[in-house]
């Protein structure tokens, strides 16, 4: 089978297609398909793996079904990794050894390929009084710093970035480091952090009463509930984090309350886990089961529907079986419950064929319908399994009265109690960046589409580029069936187009039918009031939501995707000669301490004054650096050049402020800085507005404003396409996806 688009095809080609050492590489996606049924198939007996294979191969082909990528990268290759996607790690114990113990295991989960997640609660606050070594404790977010230093270090000699979830309990007395922690923005750049948000604080917030900040039994300090409800919705405002998990609500709806405490959340908050919980993900891929799309026949054979939630069922439950797993414990863990995120891909796809707005009622209606059969049918599914191979070793029939299971129709519930259950739990909505991608470019998850057309570059042998046009699979289906007549701008609905309360209103309709939990980014404009943008959280906690994962484009995290304004012209034609220089010039020199480089770097200025007044004339970059030579002096000499040809040359300093490191800016004088050309696009702004009287031999502040003409740069091909959703980083260009 050929690609749906040439994306499709580097994407398997670059992250999924299994190549050996020696003998034949796959050669198609075909032959991938058939590996992992193959390998799958190998935890059945030996009487039924051909027509379980045969089963999981259908269900592969046409990407109807996506396991996550860890399962088609790794199943059948015999290396050693996890299959696994994410990890909640064990309680961190409140001593040193323990502590560094825990980051060890970190590491080995990490190395294999799997994402963690912990909650850093258990560790006593800073200042605390430490009697054995008389020494005051440094506190959970120092020991953070020890394991972001850790996946740095694990990512630098791998190929892929670890993911990282850090959480802290609302009540934590080092709760309010915790919320302004990315505010910094060289710190925890491996980690996505989250609030844990008890019932209690909710209630102390909507009584407007007073919360404690304790550990250990003891009150550390009481402060107005509202004013730390401020602090973590500012912070989150500002910088997209942290996150919220409601975590009481998580624990009171989990299948297993009788036998583990919900922990903290993997990377990408589709699963909360108990400790050394894993989650196992794959998604049915919504887009592909519609049948007579954008026609008054389309609709999801439901029959069909369900029958591939059985399958995935029985897919999943195996991958336990085959798969390695970095520590003994979350093997023990893992095989005691039988854990599955069984989720979706392409509902928003989906919808729009149908007719059905995203956001809508009838999309909340219909969300719901598609949801229950899965869910019914993973049900179903689970007690066939028990009957066949015996229920999870800690199944327990009281389970049926859990919020998740009461609400099933009889004939399942009927034969879970002749059965039990192989699985503890059985679905969640996971992030599927690169394998919605590989399925077509399909909408991600249950979010709407992000973008339904843009371009990305290809490098070419030669070392050029050519634009390469991206289409979302809902267009590219539309002009199949439609030719060039446009799409109905009120069914094409994006990420961007819709209002928070259409997120708001589809995430809590699908975590109705999902045992876990949902990745999901509830997108909110820049000019969205702070008011309105802290009601989003209530709100989703008054609907039932067990998290919520904002984005509003900020200083910090950069702006989502947007059409670059046309570049400034001079508001006056340029002087046809380069003016000559005088013999003298008044001018400043400013200093630069740019965190990369070991020395300063020297900006001088200097003005000359004609009929228009002072204006500057020339500039000079200077260092120590020998790295920034070339460069330095190749800058000033063409920004030289505009000065002395005159007119309005303000664009000078926009335009080199907006210039992004794809390797990462720098935080200058409190404020983030994209780059070094940024920040000496600053330096120009100050001189000509005449900001800085005098010399500094300080830091020089660039403005704080992230142009939204530009996207995040990507780590992996650093091109400025790098956009947010699903809590994750999704490359435009080049299909890289990082959670965290």
């Amino acid at each position: 089978m050929a690609f749906d688009t040439p994306l499709a095809g580097e994407i398997w080609s670059s992250k999924y297609r299994f190549t050996p050492r020696d003998g034949q590489g796959e050669t198609a996606v075909e032959d991938t398909w058939r590996r992992i049924a193959h390998a799958v198939a190998e935890a059945e007996d030996p009487e039924i793996r051909g027509p379980v294979e045969a089963e999981f191969y259908d269900a592969l082909r046409d990407h109807r079904f996506l396991p996550a990528g860890r399962i088609i990268a790794g199943a059948g290759t015999a290396r050693s990794v996890t299959l696994f996607n994410c990890f909640v790690m064990g309680v961190i114990p409140d001593d040193l050894g323990g502590i560094f113990e825990h980051v060890r295991e970190a590491a080995l989960t990490l190395q294999q390929g799997g994402g963690v997640g912990m909650d850093f609660s258990s560790i006593r606050p800073a200042g605390t009084f430490v009697s054995g070594v008389a020494a005051d404790a440094s506190g959970p977010l120092s020991f953070m710093d020890v394991w972001d230093a850790m996946c740095r270090t694990i990512m630098s000699a791998g190929q892929r970035r670890g993911a990282m979830m850090g959480c802290l309990r609302i009540e934590h007395p080092d709760i309010e480091a915790f919320i302004d922690a990315k505010r910094d923005g060289a710190r925890f750049r491996n980690f996505n952090l989250s609030v844990l948000v008890s019932d209690a604080f909710m209630a102390a917030l909507k009584a407007g009463g007073d919360w404690p900040l304790t550990f250990g039994g003891k009150v550390h300090r009481v402060l107005p509930a509202a004013d730390l409800w401020a602090r973590l919705m500012k912070a989150t405002y500002d910088c997209a984090e942290p996150g919220v998990i409601f975590i009481d609500r998580v624990n009171a709806a989990n299948n297993l309350a009788h036998c583990e405490e919900i922990l903290a959340s993997n990377p990408c908050g589709e699963q909360m886990l108990p400790p050394y919980g894993a989650c196992l993900l794959g998604s049915i891929n919504l887009a592909r089961l519609v049948k007579a799309p954008f026609t008054d026949d389309a609709a999801i054979d439901e029959e069909e529907l369900g029958a591939l939630a059985g399958t995935a069922v029985r897919f999943l439950d195996n991958v336990i079986e085959i798969s390695r797993f970095p520590l003994a414990a979350q093997e023990a863990e893992a095989k005691s419950k039988r854990r599955l995120g069984l989720g979706v891909t392409g509902l928003a796809n989906a919808l729009a064929f149908c007719g059905v707005r995203y956001g809508d009622e009838a999309a909340v209606a219909l969300t719901t319908r598609w949801l229950g059969v899965i869910k019914r049918e993973a049900y179903r599914a689970s007690a066939r399994l028990a009957a066949e191979k015996g229920a999870f070793p800690l199944y327990q029939s009281s389970m049926l009265d859990r919020p998740n299971l009461a609400s099933l129709d009889e004939e399942t519930r009927d034969l879970v109690r002749a059965h039990g259950l192989r699985n503890g739990c059985l679905t969640s909505i996971a992030p599927t960046g690169t394998t919605s991608i590989l399925a077509g470019n399909v909408s991600s998850g249950v979010e709407p589409v992000f973008a339904y057309a843009y371009s990305r570059k290809v490098r070419q042998p030669d070392g050029s580029t050519r634009e390469e046009p991206v289409e979302d699979y809902a267009l590219s289906v539309w002009k199949a069936v439609h030719g060039d007549a446009p799409p109905p701008e009120d069914l094409f609905v994006s990420a961007q187009t819709l209002t928070p309360a259409d997120h708001l209103r589809m995430q809590a309709a699908a975590q109705t039918m999902v045992d876990s939990s949902i990745s999901k980014t509830v997108n909110c404009p820049e000019d969205i009031a702070f008011e309105a943008f802290a009601d989003i959280y209530v709100e989703g906690y008054r609907l039932g939501c067990k998290g919520l994962t904002t984005y509003r484009p900020n200083a910090v995290t950069g702006s989502v995707l947007s059409v670059p304004p046309p570049p400034a012209t001079p508001a006056k034609p340029p002087e046809p000669h380069l003016a000559s220089r005088p013999a003298a010039l008044e001018g400043m020199t400013y200093k630069i301490k740019w965190p990369e480089s070991d020395h300063a770097v020297y900006v001088t200025l200097n003005d000359t004054v004609d009929g228009d007044g002072r204006r500057p004339f020339e500039i000079f970059v200077n260092s120590r650096n020998m790295d920034h030579y070339a460069w330095t002096v190749g800058l000033t000499r063409m920004i030289s050049a505009v000065f002395r040809r005159g007119g309005d040359v303000s664009f000078v300093a926009e335009e080199l402020k907006a210039v992004f490191d794809p390797r990462g800016g720098a935080w200058l004088d409190g404020r983030y800085v994209p780059s070094l050309l940024a920040a000496i696009g600053g330096v120009v702004e100050r001189h000509m507005t005449g900001l800085t009287p005098a010399i500094e031999a300080e830091p020089v502040a660039a403005s704080t404003a992230v142009p939204a003409s530009r996207l995040a740069c990507c780590p992996r091909c650093g091109a400025a396409a790098l956009v947010r959703k699903e809590g994750c980083d999704t490359c435009l260009d080049c299909g890289h996806s990082k959670c965290g």
